[in-house]
């Protein structure tokens, strides 16, 4: 293990400077461990059942990370030790050839630096030069069958970092989400109070009739580009970007929430905000999940960032087709329950009552965009993630940071999407 970098054993090693290392290796776990503790203590006596739920699946996750760690820690040696050809091993790189001309060069230079420094210290160490010659670099199997590694050490090494920092940033992407949408419901909350009041009651009038395209919700979803499904979905498309949810809209889908769900004379009693932000929480265990297929997309990007596919030109663009298609699709949901309620008459009594129902979503699932939106996350999270660590790793003029634009779209779309 040490013979590879030319570094000390165990048996070399100061007791002491084990023991501070593993010492601080379990205070951290025990603090970490604490922390998520009092979380989820927190979150009981707060009664955030769906958050506590979603802390639980957090610490599976990271128990899955540290068993993926752990395999390729034992593993490492058995897929350093695979060998295939060179033919082979040239194919699908994330670097031309030029670069990594240029790349080798380096790694040569720095080889010979090694292996001068190294005999220096042999000679100055002359009663320990067993020691070294024992401890020194081992014989590259691959090389001498005039093959290459399928992986190196030092790249499961940095792979085994990325899958780190990558679900280090989708915890991080949810909880900002979360935080996001909980800051914007809060403006709900005087819409909410609004609904105790005379005024709102008298403009509510549940004995007073009015033509559908009269009323505030009519007005807003039945016009004459509603009778046009292709104008309808262009209309659609901009309206997301200027008050997704304003005030019309969601006072018609409370309305409508507590007329199918609720008894009689609820109006003013129901919390539909309070109701809404326990639907968030809830929503937001299904999306903090890294699923089996979420980590097989994971593989994928992996091994779309290959040289000459310009993966960086429209892969970051994925999740971002994927919002505006999401932010779409609900306005029309909207609108097509306004054209509902035109369907079953042209006057109204009281409030128009909107009716949700499966078959307005895509496949007749609902869900299925909580999962859609659990893809975006990860996929932005995946975008910096990997931006991180090749700039950790491999600096700011490797090949993975050839292109400005590269760079400017990773982030610019990691951040817009949020």
């Amino acid at each position: 293990m040490a013979g590879g970098s030319g570094g000390r054993t165990l048996e070399e090693t100061p007791t002491w400077a084990v023991a501070v290392v593993c010492f601080a290796l379990v205070l951290i776990s025990i603090i970490i461990e604490h922390i998520l503790h009092m979380i989820g203590k927190w979150l009981k006596n707060k009664h955030k059942r769906a958050l506590y739920e979603a802390l639980e699946k957090i610490k599976s996750e990271l128990m899955l990370l540290g068993f993926i760690s752990l395999l390729l820690t034992v593993g490492q040696g058995l897929i350093s030790d695979i060998c295939i050809s060179k033919e082979i091993a040239a194919t699908w790189h994330p670097c031309n050839k030029k670069q990594e001309e240029k790349l080798n060069e380096s790694d040569d230079q720095d080889k010979t630096d090694t292996e001068h420094r190294r005999r220096l210290l042999t000679v100055s160490n002359s009663g320990v030069v067993i020691r070294r010659s024992l401890a020194g670099p081992s014989v590259d199997k691959c090389a001498a069958q005039g093959k290459v590694p399928f992986v190196s050490s030092e790249g499961i090494h940095q792979l085994h970092l990325f899958i780190f920092v990558l679900a280090l940033f989708h915890v991080l992407y949810c909880v900002l989400t979360l935080a996001l949408g909980t800051a914007k419901m809060k403006r709900w909350k005087r819409w909410e109070k609004e609904t105790g009041t005379i005024e709102y009651q008298f403009s509510h009038d549940p004995e007073r009739f009015r033509f559908a395209r009269e009323t505030s919700f009519g007005r807003r979803h039945l016009s004459f580009w509603t009778q046009n499904p292709i104008l309808m979905r262009i209309v659609c498309f901009f309206r997301q970007f200027v008050r997704s949810v304003p005030k019309v809209d969601y006072l018609t889908l409370r309305h409508g929430f507590i007329m199918a769900h609720l008894a009689p004379h609820s109006e003013t009693k129901f919390d539909f905000q309070k109701y809404i932000n326990r639907s968030l929480e809830e929503d937001f265990n299904v999306v903090v999940g890294i699923s089996p297929p979420i980590w097989f997309f994971a593989v994928l990007f992996l091994l779309l960032n290959t040289h000459g596919w310009f993966s960086y030109l429209w892969l970051p663009f994925i999740p971002l087709i994927i919002i505006l298609l999401l932010g779409t699709k609900l306005q029309v949901i909207i609108t097509k329950m306004g054209l509902r309620i035109q369907e079953r008459g042209e006057v109204v009594k009281g409030v128009p009552v909107v009716e949700p129902g499966d078959d307005l979503f895509w496949f007749n699932r609902p869900r299925l965009i909580l999962y859609l939106i659990n893809f975006v996350l990860f996929q932005n999270a995946f975008q910096l993630a990997f931006f991180a660590c090749t700039w950790y790793e491999f600096g700011s003029k490797s090949c993975f940071h050839e292109h400005v634009e590269d760079v400017v779209i990773r982030i610019s779309m990691g951040w817009v999407q949020t």
